[in-house]
């Protein structure tokens, strides 16, 4: 989800004073992380039946409180959408943000956030019902769509539209969950958002094979985690909470071995820097040198994370593709742990 930001950029100045403070600091002392999420969407964010936040995104919260605190339910979910997202980050509400949240120029720049990393490569595309009958969204001619207001998935539809000279009327949602209620009263003809969000919308839907995601990818969309800008301690400690995930899986750690080779030093010097049998890396981030053995440990590697909330044995049923690790062929990589 890429929300524009004209309507954050008066508060914007907000995350100079705010990030002055030492998040991290605040945070032990709090003894909880505030963490913005989703105001809800399957797989990457939202609340089970008994009220606990779970998801692919909950996943990065969690990493980061257990890296501080040690304890992965010591997290604060706050519930943000598309229009409240960057002022909740920039008032200081949120100690970090990890919902849909697209990497761009303006939003690292201009609004005085950083973002740490990559936890999701995604992108627009569309979701309409079968019995629609299109085979492509350049077929969309005259569609009504469901667009979430005050994002920029609204500048790339225009942009698509015009690009193939067909029109479209708008339906203007705040949230996800509007959306589909929306969708499904028949009140718009498509929806569009990122591909990986419309996979989970679609299944939360009763006839799930009634809807089908049309082929094109219209965007390309950077998901994951940001803070304020002018705190980089606090950004080092969110940014290799994330790099731990996914180094993990690389060198073959996981949720289930991370206690054995975390007892004494391996023959694989990177995997012992990470787990803290050998340097001095998590003093360097003012945290135990157990802090990324304890993410490990109770949250799992990315491919953990990744495949028991949104991947091909679940409902939502992703494919990793781009997602993959660098030595299958996809985009993830970290820098190394030394």
């Amino acid at each position: 989800m890429k929300t524009v930001f004209l309507g954050v950029l008066a508060t914007a100045g907000l995350a100079a004073g705010v990030a002055g403070a030492a998040t991290l600091d605040d945070v032990k002392a709090r003894g909880s992380l505030n963490c913005g999420v989703s105001t809800g969407l399957v797989g990457f964010a939202a609340p089970d039946a008994d009220g606990v936040w779970e998801g692919f995104d909950v996943g990065v919260c969690r990493a980061v409180a257990t890296a501080v605190l040690g304890d992965p339910d010591a997290v604060t979910f706050v519930p943000t959408t598309g229009q409240t997202r960057f002022t909740a980050l920039a008032s200081g509400e949120i100690d970090m943000l990890a919902r849909n949240t697209t990497w761009t120029f303006s939003r690292d720049v201009d609004l005085k956030f950083e973002f740490v990393g990559v936890n999701y490569y995604d992108g627009q595309g569309f979701m309409a019902p079968r019995e629609l009958g299109v085979s492509s969204a350049k077929e969309l001619d005259g569609a009504t769509v469901c667009i979430q207001t005050g994002t920029t998935t609204e500048l790339n539809l225009a942009d698509f539209f015009r690009v193939n000279s067909i029109s479209y009327e708008p339906v203007p949602i705040e949230t996800n969950a509007e959306a589909l209620q929306q969708l499904l009263a028949g009140a718009c003809d498509v929806y569009t958002t990122d591909a990986s969000g419309l996979a989970a919308s679609r299944a939360t839907f009763e006839n799930a094979s009634d809807w089908v995601i049309l082929p094109e990818i219209i965007s390309k969309e950077p998901l994951g985690p940001l803070v304020r800008h002018g705190d980089n301690e606090w950004a080092d400690v969110v940014r290799w909470s994330l790099n731990t995930l996914i180094a993990a899986e690389e060198l073959g750690v996981t949720s289930e071995n991370v206690a054995e080779l975390a007892a004494a030093p391996t023959n694989n010097p990177e995997i012992n820097r990470m787990l803290g049998t050998e340097g001095e890396l998590g003093a360097m981030l003012g945290l135990e040198a157990s802090w990324a053995a304890d993410i490990i440990a109770a949250v799992g590697n990315y491919s953990e994370l990744f495949e028991s909330n949104i991947g091909e044995s679940t409902p939502i049923g992703l494919a990793r593709g781009l997602n993959a690790q660098w030595t299958d062929g996809g985009l993830l990589y970290t820098p190394p742990f030394r």
